[in-house]
């Protein structure tokens, strides 16, 4: 396999003729470089022709100018920008640098659009959220489903302290191709709702909760113990890697209908 600039220059002297030439670079990964070098982050601008979305920005960690820089050279590539796990002064920061950004305060997460955003897939989503507490892992998820393209009904504070309130909305539920369920505390709320629905679930553990919640440890622990089939469970407070998760779901069960 060649790299890109052998290609070209092998072109250039006529040892290699235009149709081998394409076959060469599509081995290669595409017409461009896989990988814009900007020093300190190395971006992976092909990762949409593979995956189907573009790479994500992980706020946590990275300085606003960081964040910026980034932002920019992802708007020249693709059609929408994904930032999760960003603060409200870096968020501030990049909305006022960057035109067409939007701050989503719950969710703390930055998006772009280089126009509006489709609901491009059939059926939709559930985001399932125990207690108000956990909203921002819930957003998080909801927010990643719609960026993919997914509708997402969100059903909130249903948590198992107050069960009536999850079975006033289950005909709901039960309607969407995939259901994040996100709880802290225990985690019960995840093995309830795999007792209750025959659609997949994307469990998510919070950090929400007294001192034996051990940061999470006491739901992902629930949540991987579950004796309700068809669970699978993320990380803790991984609201992203659910959205994520429970968005191709829907985006493959589309492409079925």
């Amino acid at each position: 396999m060649m790299d890109l600039e052998k290609i070209l220059k092998l072109v250039q002297t006529g040892d290699l003729d235009i149709d081998e030439a394409k076959k060469q670079i599509i081995k290669e990964g595409g017409s461009g470089p896989a990988n814009l070098d900007l020093g300190f982050a190395q971006l992976d601008i092909d990762r949409e022709k593979r995956t189907g979305f573009p790479e994500v920005i992980f706020g946590e960690g990275k300085t606003p100018e960081q964040i910026e820089a980034i932002f920019r050279r992802l708007m020249e590539h693709t059609d929408r920008v994904l930032a999760t796990r960003v603060d409200a002064a870096k968020a501030a920061y990049v909305v006022a640098n960057v035109e067409g950004v939007t701050y989503h305060e719950t969710a703390r997460a930055l998006t772009w659009f280089k126009r509006p955003l489709l609901k491009v897939h059939d059926g939709y989503l559930a985001v399932v959220c125990a207690g108000t507490s956990d909203l921002p892992v819930a957003e998080e998820a909801a927010l990643t489903a719609e960026c993919l393209g997914s509708h997402v009904e969100r059903i909130y504070d249903v948590g198992v302290a107050g069960i009536h309130r999850l079975f006033r909305r289950l005909e709901l539920i039960r309607g969407a191709n995939a259901i994040v369920v996100v709880a802290g505390m225990e985690g019960a709320l995840a093995s309830v709702m795999g007792g209750l629905v025959s659609k997949p679930i994307v469990a998510v553990p919070t950090s929400i909760g007294y001192g034996a919640n051990l940061a999470g440890i006491a739901p992902l622990l629930s949540m991987l113990n579950s004796c309700s089939p068809g669970i699978s469970v993320v990380n803790i407070d991984n609201g992203f890697g659910a959205g994520y998760y429970a968005g191709l779901i829907n985006k493959n069960m589309s492409k079925r209908a």
